[in-house]
């Protein structure tokens, strides 16, 4: 049936975990990618603001230097170095300069320019590249420059002198021919005398140290004396690298000709040198491995943090202009690579990816654990369903799961499947069950279980009482039968419903009506208290039980009724076997009842050879039936042979013909001797030949009359004695030819008949023999008619009527003709039996039946079958008959045995393997056989039985016994 499972979709447990996960992964992207831009976004936005901090602090750190600038050299305005004339009057204010400088760091130089090109200058050597640069002592740190003009500008003196930390001179002071500066000439000096108060410089290379910065000039009118500082810019490169520790990030400050004034990631001098060796100020695209290129190419001037590419990594940069100065224009560079900056947010990622992951394994084997709370009892509530849809309906169905629903589910396929299973129930009862009563108790407890009922009945109708009585109930008080006064079902009713008092115990009522209409009952069901149904769906469904339960009780009373139908053809047809021969009356009954009491002993055995026998109900009534029918056969045996008493008995006994000839020859010996006396013969001598005839007849019909009786064995010496007796001879003068019916002139000799005729005493004539002719049985096994599979040895003759040959007989009464004639009852029970219809629970019958008169050697007949082909009931039937046949006390040709020697004869039969041993020592253990003689012997048969020699002679053991 699995062509109606639909196995396509998605398993819950897979569904549910996957809904779970799928959600956690579309939520952990989303929030993912949402950390991810806004952490992105956020980045930016930091950067943006780190950039304009940083801007801020230049400009603050710009702002404290310039002012730092412009108070020294508004002091130094002021000072008397401005107004002294001579080079030695100017050296006493070294010590003042050197003290400035100390106070502020960022001074690299303090110098002052008079109007007549005189130059004073002391410069801080400040580290180790400011003193390569003038050759200084590595000890130095101040540097003395100055020149001293004549009043036509001519060079009086120069000086350059270095001076440690205390200005304690290093070396004698050098006057350097090529040192030829005028500050008339520098563009500090002439912004000054351009312009009113203090002046601050392009940054430049400084023209002693190279070193990058800007001069803060003032000129004083009144001294003619132009003061100025230089304040060397390359701190700021360090304040940036401070600012920004981090190495990916890179600044610089250039101004509107995009000198680099500052750079964080300087690791040389900021200064170039033109071809004419000229110090200049290196330009952005100078610098090696800067983004700052590319920074000042992109055209946003909204001071926005742009993103551009150099190389094959994406870079962020702004640009930010340093409102320090209002006479110049300097720009922060800002920039740094998109790794650097999204790293954070790239570990971040990952580690959200990560947790992200966890939390989906986590989910995912919570949502696993879930959905397998829910998809198992899901899965195993489809597996009982399967289970149904296999027709399966067997046991209970019970899946507990956290989910109401499933719960509510299980349990509603549980009393579908019970209801479902009920109904197969009531169906195997209606169908199955034999007994009626216990059929309806079945199906009343199967309907109170679908129904949910709390009690429940059945009445069957009685239609000649005109009564309802109760076949069954179950928890209903209820009368054991309702007088009716109708057999209509709607006259009917109201009187059931009062006598039932139906109304108050919420009864409800049902016919049972078979297919004519006829009320057969009625069902009845207690509702429970409380319960709610559809009357009309109930009605209906009630109808349905109730039309399946009167046609089961229908069928089974015509069942039964056929059944007892059937027993009684076969106890008439048994009866009528038994009433065709007074001297066979009651074996086909006693037989039957002989053999169940021994099966009934094999199947109570649990031990031994029959420890596994059993028989069904089927089984059992085949049994009986073919123990019944075991001799049907013999309808068609000729009563004179199944009667025959006498050897020479045909219809009739033929003893009496034979008396008639002696009685013949009887008076021939009278009419002899008076034939003599009248001829005058001696009388004396005639009269005593005549007694000695006379007596001689009488001995000789004497031994004729007694050998016509029958009996265990005769002697050769009588066979012999009878022919010798039939020898003599008689005078027939009537025509043997005359009175005869059609088929007894057929027997007669076509030779003439000559009267009169001698014939003799006994003689054996051609008219007493039957030739088979066309009704030959079919019971040779090469016979190709014989579907029975008959194996007997077949007579020449049907049947032999001879005298002398009957007479001859050694034992009993038959001649081999007539023990075919009675065999062949075996062959006609078959026949009989194997033609009629038998179902196929009595398909054995003719087996059974036809089978016990097989011996275990395989010498029995009519099938000559051996003890692997013979069942146990084939066995049982046989002793049974031969039990029977022993202690029969009504046959015509001997009296009924005892006990001991019928079980003797039948050790004998199983010592010559023709019963079977097991069963025949079950037979006398159990006692089988006292239990039947009690009830069928007469009490003189009823002996004393020598179990261990019946042992012995069966050739069993005495222990296995």
């Amino acid at each position: 049936m699995n062509k109606y499972r639909k196995e396509t979709g998605i398993p819950v447990k897979v569904l549910f975990s996957g809904s779970i996960i799928i959600s956690m992964m579309l939520l952990a992207a989303a929030l993912t990618i949402f950390s991810y831009f806004y952490s992105r976004t956020t980045l930016t936005q930091q950067v943006e603001a780190n950039a304009r901090q940083t801007t801020l602090s230049l400009e603050k750190q710009i702002e404290n230097v310039t002012a730092t600038a412009e108070h020294s050299v508004m002091l130094l305005q002021l000072d008397p170095l401005t107004t002294l004339e001579s080079l030695d009057a100017r050296l006493d204010r070294i010590p003042l300069l050197a003290s400035m400088m100390k106070m502020n760091h960022i001074l690299s130089a303090i110098y002052v320019g008079y109007e007549d090109g005189d130059f004073f200058l002391l410069r801080a050597l400040k580290n180790q590249t400011a003193r390569s640069q003038v050759a200084a002592p590595d000890n130095a740190s101040y540097l003395l420059q100055a020149i001293d003009r004549t009043e036509s500008g001519e060079i009086k003196q120069t000086r350059w002198q270095f001076f440690d930390a205390d200005l304690t001179p290093l070396a004698p002071p050098i006057q350097p021919d090529d040192y030829t500066y005028d500050p008339r000439q520098r563009p500090w000096f002439q912004h000054a005398h351009s312009q009113t108060g203090l002046v601050l410089t392009k940054p430049y290379a400084f023209y002693t140290t190279n070193e990058v910065g800007s001069t803060f000039a003032i000129y004083d009118a009144k001294t003619q004396a132009t003061t100025g500082v230089d304040v060397s810019i390359e701190d700021l490169s360090t304040f940036m690298r401070q600012l920004s520790p981090e190495a990916e990030i890179q600044m610089a400050i250039v101004d509107e000709d995009q000198h680099v004034l500052g750079h964080n990631k300087a690791s040389g001098s900021l200064v170039a040198f033109d071809s004419l060796s000229q110090a200049t100020l290196k330009t952005a695209n100078q610098l090696e491995h800067t983004p700052f290129i590319e920074l000042l190419a992109q055209p946003s001037n909204t001071q926005m943090l742009d993103q551009f590419q150099l190389g094959n990594e994406t870079w962020y940069g702004i640009r930010l202009p340093l409102n320090s100065f209002s006479n110049q224009e300097w720009q922060l560079l800002y920039a740094l690579p998109q790794s650097f900056l999204l790293q954070g947010v790239h570990r971040n990622l990952t580690n959200q990816l990560l947790l992200s992951g966890g939390a989906i394994l986590i989910l995912m084997l919570f949502g696993w654990l879930v959905g397998r709370s829910i998809s198992r009892p899901l899965h195993l509530l489809s597996e009982e369903v399967s289970k149904l849809s296999s027709f399966d309906f067997s046991h209970k169905i019970s899946v507990s799961s956290p989910v109401r629903e499933i719960n509510i589910l299980s349990s509603l396929t549980d009393h579908m499947a019970l209801t479902i299973h009920n109904f197969q129930s009531i169906s195997h009862t209606l169908a199955h069950d034999p007994d009626l009563e216990r059929m309806l108790e079945q199906v009343s407890n199967h309907l109170l279980a679908i129904t949910s009922s709390k009690a429940g009945a059945v009445y069957l109708f009685d239609a000649k009482a005109q009564l309802m009585r109760r076949a069954t109930q179950t928890n209903l008080d209820g009368p054991q039968t309702i007088m009716c006064e109708s057999s209509d079902w709607l006259m009917l009713r109201p009187t059931l419903t009062n006598a039932l008092n139906a109304k108050q115990k919420q009864l409800f009522l049902t016919p049972l009506m078979d297919r004519d209409d006829s009320i057969l009952g009625m069902l009845v069901l207690q509702i429970q208290e409380g319960t709610h149904i559809n009357l009309e769906t109930f009605q209906h469904f009630m109808d349905e039980v109730s039309g399946a339960a009167a046609t089961a009780i229908s069928t089974r009373r015509q069942f039964e009724a056929q059944q007892a139908l059937l027993d009684g053809i076969i106890r008439l047809l048994a009866d009528a076997i038994d009433a065709k021969s007074a001297y066979t009356s009651g074996h086909c009954e006693r037989v039957p009842e002989l053999a169940e009491m021994l099966a009934d002993e094999a199947i109570r055995s649990h031990s031994g050879d029959f420890a596994d026998f059993t028989m069904s109900e089927n089984e059992r009534r085949e049994f009986h039936i073919a123990a019944w029918l075991h001799d049907c056969g013999k309808i068609t045996s000729p009563v004179h042979v199944v009667d025959k008493a006498t050897k020479l008995e045909t219809i009739y006994n033929r003893i009496h013909e034979v008396r008639t000839r002696f009685e013949v020859l009887w008076r021939d010996a009278d009419i002899e001797y008076l034939t003599g006396v009248i001829a005058g013969q001696d009388e004396a001598l005639l009269a005593q030949q005549k007694q000695r005839r006379q007596s001689q007849l009488q001995a000789d019909f004497a031994f004729i009359a007694e050998a016509n009786i029958g009996g265990e064995f005769m002697a050769q010496e009588d066979i012999e004695q009878i022919h010798r007796i039939a020898q003599q001879t008689w005078t027939r003068h009537f025509s043997d030819r005359l009175g005869l019916s059609q088929d007894e002139q057929q027997l007669l000799p076509d030779t003439e008949e000559v009267l009169p005729a001698q014939e003799h005493l006994l003689a054996d004539k051609a008219a007493h023999i039957e030739t088979w002719g066309d009704r030959r049985p079919m019971v040779e096994a090469d016979n190709p008619d014989n579907v029975w599979g008959f194996d007997m040895e077949l007579p020449d003759q049907a049947f032999n009527k001879g005298e002398l040959y009957n007479l001859s007989v050694q034992r009993g009464t038959l001649t081999d003709e007539e023990r075919f004639v009675i065999k062949d009852h075996m062959v006609q029970t078959i026949k009989m039996l194997s033609s009629l219809p038998f179902p196929d629970e009595l398909k054995n019958v003719p087996n059974i039946a036809g089978n016990h008169h097989e011996q275990l050697d395989g010498t029995g007949y009519p099938r000559k079958l051996n003890i692997q082909q013979l069942s146990v009931q084939d066995r049982i039937l046989a002793i049974a008959d031969v039990f029977e046949a022993l202690t029969a006390s009504d046959r015509p040709y001997k009296t009924g045995k005892t006990i001991s020697e019928s079980l003797t004869i039948l050790a004998r039969m199983v010592h010559n393997h023709h019963l079977d041993g097991a069963l025949f020592k079950l037979f006398v253990e159990s006692e089988t056989y006292l239990t039947y003689a009690n009830t069928f012997l007469k009490p003189e048969q009823i002996d004393d039985v020598d179990k261990s020699q019946l042992w012995q002679l069966a050739g069993l053991d005495a222990e296995r016994a």
